[in-house]
C-alpha cells in the first residue's frame, strides 16, 4: 500500500503543479452550469435531471483529457524506464496513477455541489436520484478513467492518446443506447443494452443501487487496469 501511495501522491501533485488542472475544473464546472442553467430556466423544474442527462457526453472529452498524459508523457519524457526499474510492481504502479485520476474527478464532481443546493434553495428536488446520480458518475467516471489509462499506455503520443480514448469510451457508451439496440434482434439488443455504460448510469441516477449495475462498473474497472498492468508487464520483457 505504502508504494501505490507514493505513486498515488505524485501523480496527484503532478495535476495542480500546473494550471491545466485548474484549466480543466474550470472549463468543466462553467459548462456544466451553463448547459444546467440554460435547461433549468427553459423547463422550469427543480430537479437534477438535465444535468446528469448531459454529464456521460462531457466526460466523453473531459475524462480522456485528464488521462491522456498519465502514460504517454511518461513515454515521451523517457521517464518510464526509469520508472519501471524502481522496486515497485507493475499493478502498484497502475493502480496509484488511476486513484489519483480518480480523485482529481471526484473533487470535480463535488464542486458541481452548488447546483443541487441552488434547488433545494428553490424548491424541494427530491434527494434519492441526487445522491444516485453523483454515485453513478463516481462509478461511469471510474470506468472512463480505467479505459483512458489503458489507452494512454499504448502510445507516446498524447493527442492520439486522446482520440483514442473518446472513441473507446463513445463506443462502449453509445451501444447501449436506443439509437442503437432498436435496429439490433432482441437478443443481441439484449447484449448490448448490458453492455453500453450509459444504461448503468441512468438505472442508478434513477436513485435504484442494483448490485448488477456496481458489478457492471466494478467489472469494467478490473478489465482495464488488468490491461493496463498486462500491457506494462509485456513490455518489461520486451
Amino acid at each position: 500500500m505504502s508504494n501505490i501511495y507514493a505513486i498515488f501522491k505524485k501523480e496527484f501533485k503532478s495535476y495542480f503543479s500546473s494550471p491545466i488542472a485548474y484549466i480543466f475544473i474550470t472549463a468543466f464546472l462553467v459548462f456544466s452550469g451553463w448547459l444546467f442553467f440554460r435547461g433549468f430556466f427553459l423547463i422550469g423544474q427543480t430537479n437534477m435531471r438535465p444535468f446528469f442527462s448531459i454529464l456521460p457526453w462531457e466526460f466523453l472529452f473531459f475524462i480522456p483529457a485528464v488521462t491522456m498524459r498519465l502514460w504517454a508523457e511518461e513515454k515521451k519524457l523517457g521517464t518510464i524506464e526509469l520508472l519501471m526499474t524502481l522496486p515497485l510492481k507493475d499493478y502498484e504502479i497502475v493502480l496509484g496513477k488511476f486513484f489519483a485520476a480518480f480523485l482529481f474527478l471526484t473533487i470535480t464532481i463535488l464542486l458541481t455541489i452548488t447546483l443541487p443546493l441552488t434547488l433545494f434553495y428553490l424548491g424541494q428536488p427530491a434527494l434519492g436520484p441526487i445522491i444516485g446520480g453523483y454515485i453513478g458518475a463516481l462509478f461511469m467516471g471510474a470506468a472512463y478513467l480505467s479505459i483512458g489509462l489503458f489507452i494512454s499506455c499504448l502510445t507516446e503520443n498524447q493527442i492520439i492518446a486522446f482520440i483514442v480514448s473518446v472513441f473507446a469510451c463513445f463506443t462502449l457508451f453509445i451501444i447501449g443506447e436506443p439509437i442503437v439496440i432498436t435496429a439490433l434482434p432482441g437478443w443481441l439488443a439484449e447484449i448490448f443494452s448490458f453492455l453500453g455504460l450509459g444504461a448503468h448510469f441512468k438505472s442508478i441516477g434513477r436513485g435504484v443501487l442494483d448490485s448488477r449495475d456496481i458489478i457492471y462498473y466494478l467489472s469494467v474497472i478490473t478489465f482495464f487496469l488488468f490491461l493496463n498492468t498486462r500491457f506494462i508487464e509485456s513490455r518489461k520483457w520486451r
